[in-house]
């Protein structure tokens, strides 16, 4: 199935509020299992009516039940807790996600005291959450990829505020999706640079994850992705880039003077198959050090 009809189908599943309380108790769970009758104390309803919810949440797949003698447990299957983790605190909304925004605005606050009043922090802090959250599907640990956002938006209208001296060139890299040419070329540039090259990503219609076939195809060649995640084009990471190269965005990065602009014609490795990826990667390697020769 496609993952957008997925992520929709899952949230309308959620929606309801008895199942998303019956997911919420057995994410909180200590082993993340529950049985039917403790559900049924804890949400103060009729087990028919728990063993309906679980029946529902089974079909989709959103459940997996496991005997063991006489009594049967439910849990979370592995592949899905990030993702409905993400959807419940989204769904919570209020109380505990403004909590999480707060004190990452607090942190940046703290960090760029002297450079950015904290109204400029939240004002960036809101907004990168909400970026993030607008992708087809959203991922996992959203908050904290908000504030690594956010963190990052913000050291880029630093740099261009203040025009540091120290001789460190940016690139930015800019694909499609995000999740796979782009987070190649700059992993690569990453690790072969080190600190001469500060390096950014960015995507015209970022994904939620990056590929699997990614992280392996860069893994074989011993370069780490590190924290590295999807994330939107946005105006001050390119006003800061001293080279801007995209690969396949059309004319989604806008443009600025006194920025040199490359455009890398690569394939897409999307849905590719490893040994596609593994040519992919090769061109971007040999561009990536022909780029850092002239940096």
């Amino acid at each position: 199935m496609d993952a957008t009809a997925e992520a929709a189908r899952e949230l309308r599943v959620v929606a309801d509020p008895t199942r998303a309380s019956i997911l919420r108790s057995i994410l909180e769970a200590p082993d993340g299992r529950v049985l039917t009758g403790r559900l049924a104390d804890e949400l103060e309803l009729r087990q028919p009516t728990v063993s309906h919810h679980l029946k529902a949440l089974l079909d989709e797949g959103l459940l997996e039940k496991r005997p063991e003698g006489r009594r049967t447990w439910y849990s979370i299957p592995p592949d899905r807790i990030d993702r409905l983790s993400a959807i419940l605190r989204t769904q919570d909304g209020s109380d505990s996600l403004d909590r999480s925004l707060d004190h990452i605005i607090e942190n940046l606050a703290f960090r760029f005291a002297g450079t950015f009043g904290r109204e400029t922090i939240e004002q960036y802090v809101r907004e990168s959450y909400d970026l993030l959250a607008a992708r087809p599907n959203p991922g996992r640990h959203l908050p904290s990829l908000a504030a690594a956002f956010a963190a990052d938006r913000l050291d880029a209208l630093a740099r261009e505020h203040e025009q540091p001296t120290d001789g460190t060139p940016e690139v930015l890299f800019v694909c499609v999706q995000n999740a796979g040419r782009s987070q190649m070329a700059s992993a690569i540039l990453r690790h072969l640079a080190g600190d001469r090259v500060h390096v950014r990503t960015a995507g015209s219609e970022p994904a939620g994850d990056v590929r699997g076939t990614i992280l392996a195809a860069l893994d074989e060649i011993g370069v780490p992705l590190g924290g590295e995640y999807p994330k939107p084009l946005t105006n001050e990471v390119v006003r800061a880039a001293d080279v801007v190269i995209t690969m396949g965005c059309g004319d989604a990065c806008p443009i600025y003077p006194g920025r040199r602009y490359l455009d890398w014609d690569l394939d897409d490795p999307v849905g590719r198959p490893i040994a596609d990826v593994r040519e992919i990667r090769d061109d971007i390697d040999r561009r990536v050090r022909d780029l850092l020769a002239t940096l």
